[in-house]
């Protein structure tokens, strides 16, 4: 039977497009998504999965297909046709990666604007009214005034917008992620948070360049020394989650970890009701103007990473 090319290129066409389309969603490469800002940036990598399969089939299927069905016969010692160059082709091949690519980059930057990731700083220089205006869009949706504000606003370093039901400064240092909530007064080594409640990081680095990375949540963000970045996220599945840091920081980078404890809000509260008793215990009567340790409330494990802590003063 002599099905015709046209009939198999289709044919062809079809499976390779539900293979993709099925990997796209089903390749199990991203880990469990634990946040309301993970759906989005999962879609845009499922996008990326489906389009790349689908070229990854074609590029090796043309490439196998050729192998076999242009390979040298037995005995054959003559040389190949000349082949000159295909110029509608060289375009085709040219116009359809650049298209692929600018898709994406809207698509991108869609997400990341969606994100928060073009908020701007409104609590500076700006007028009352614009101010008012900036608080009426934040209860709605994100309020993005790049275009509105030619009087001193600014972009805000990080991501996420709105109002937090939880704030927690960070501080990064070589090698420990120090959390401080200011409502309370706790310091950490380890960021416990209320699952379905709004969180927003107020991030610094005490030395060099660090990053603020859980990848269940899907959200990493520089620390950079000097300046403050934000991180605003909505923990949606309790658990125990890796904060790791992304960026090469010195030596002992590696073990630059601790863990993000999303909890239900009555195992949250006992947990702050637990550390506000520990650290009236410790600190029964602190004298005026007592600033604690940027290291206080660190893990013995975190510590004993850092090289220029002593052992034997953990």
């Amino acid at each position: 039977m002599n099905i015709p090319s046209n009939i198999i290129t289709l044919l062809a066409g079809i499976f390779l497009t539900l293979i993709s389309l099925w990997y796209g969603q089903h390749h199990g490469l991203m880990p469990a998504a634990a946040s309301e800002e993970a759906k989005a940036v999962d879609e845009l990598f499922n996008f990326m999965m489906t389009i790349a399969t689908g070229l990854f089939l074609l590029v090796e299927g043309v490439l196998v297909y050729c192998v076999i069905r242009f390979r040298r016969k037995r005995g054959d010692r003559t040389d190949g046709p000349p082949v000159e160059g295909n110029v509608p082709l060289e375009i085709l091949w040219t116009a359809i990666p650049t298209i692929i690519v600018f898709i994406l980059a809207l698509y991108s930057f869609e997400v990341y604007n969606s994100l928060g990731g073009l908020d701007v700083d409104t609590s500076k220089d700006l007028p009352a009214s614009r101010l008012e205006m900036a608080d009426e869009e934040e209860n709605h949706h994100h309020h993005h005034l790049v275009a509105l504000n030619p009087h001193g606003g600014h972009l805000a370093l990080g991501i996420g917008s709105g109002k937090a039901d939880l704030e927690v400064e960070v501080n990064a240092i070589q090698y420990a992620w120090i959390f401080t909530y200011p409502d309370t007064g706790i310091i950490s080594g380890e960021l416990h948070v209320p699952v379905n409640k709004r969180v927003r990081l107020k991030m610094k680095a005490g030395d060099v360049i660090h990053a603020f990375w859980v990848p269940q949540l899907r959200l990493k963000q520089d620390v950079i020394p000097g300046r403050e970045s934000e991180l605003s996220f909505k923990p949606t599945k309790i658990g125990r989650y890796p904060i790791i840091c992304a960026e090469l920081c010195g030596a002992y980078h590696g073990g630059m970890k601790t863990t993000l404890y999303v909890e239900s809000e009555e195992d949250y509260q006992q947990w702050v009701e637990k550390n506000l008793i520990a650290q009236t215990q410790d600190n029964p009567s602190p004298p005026s103007g007592y600033k604690p340790h940027p290291l206080a409330g660190v893990t013995r494990d975190t510590l004993a990473q850092i090289p220029h802590i002593p052992p034997q003063s953990l």
